[in-house]
């Protein structure tokens, strides 16, 4: 049966009315998919804000957030990764939907292959002012302290952030694999890991499918749901990049 990965959704982004059409198309994806679903990877940045106070969760986003309670309370398992914009998960979706959440990329088999998953950020060579940026949200003092503002306060820091880090780095069109970042990355990590099959991530908003140096192991990369609603699926054979409500 097939297992789904999908990520950046960015609910929340740019406004109410643009996220709440976005979230319905999600919606009747995943409606689409379920009945044959083995499992569901959404790989990051579901949210474009998101963090847990100790009795408040950012309001909104329920019709995704019902639909993946089904799918947990019916036995498919989903798997929540953190992205670069929704680092702030304490627990809420663990106990609220019984869904799984990776705070890191892992290793895993699917099956039969092996996979390499995670959002993507903050991995490869350069990029340090992020990756400086990184330690800084998830220091457990610092979120704490962040904690205490209230949460219109701290939403509003955290969407004008969030736009202005958008404006600042428009998407690069894809030239060749080498120029790719996450693919170099992949590409090293198979001298630590070379029995593995897929490497699957976000972050990059742009689908992608290329092999790697050794030619058996693949990079791919899931898009986003912006305009391109991109996803992967992989069959027990091979996974495949694919497009909802695309004509």
């Amino acid at each position: 049966m097939p297992h789904y990965f999908a990520s950046d959704f960015h609910l929340g982004a740019p406004n109410h009315e643009e996220s709440r059409a976005r979230e319905a198309r999600i919606v009747r994806w995943l409606d689409s998919i379920r009945h044959d679903a083995e499992s569901l990877y959404l790989v990051g940045d579901l949210f474009d804000f998101w963090f847990e106070y100790g009795t408040v969760v950012p309001k909104g986003h329920v019709r995704l957030l019902g639909r993946l309670a089904e799918w947990c309370d019916s036995g498919i398992p989903v798997h929540i990764f953190t992205g670069n914009h929704d680092l702030w998960m304490f627990g809420y979706l663990e106990r609220e939907l019984g869904a799984t959440v990776h705070r890191g990329p892992i290793r895993c088999e699917i099956g039969g292959k092996r996979f390499f998953v995670g959002h993507g950020d903050g991995l490869g060579p350069g990029d340090h002012g992020y990756k400086f940026l990184k330690k800084i949200f998830t220091n457990r003092f610092l979120q704490w302290a962040f904690g205490w503002l209230h949460p219109d306060i701290g939403a509003r820091i955290a969407v004008f952030s969030s736009r202005r880090s958008r404006a600042a780095q428009p998407e690069d069109a894809f030239v060749r694999a080498e120029d790719e970042w996450l693919w170099a990355y992949a590409d090293r990590k198979l001298g630590q890991y070379p029995d593995l099959d897929y490497f699957v991530f976000g972050h990059r908003h742009l689908p992608l499918d290329l092999p790697l140096h050794n030619g058996r192991c693949r990079y791919i990369n899931l898009g986003e749901w912006f305009s391109g609603c991109s996803y992967a699926v992989f069959d027990g054979e091979r996974l495949e990049l694919k497009f909802f409500e695309q004509k």
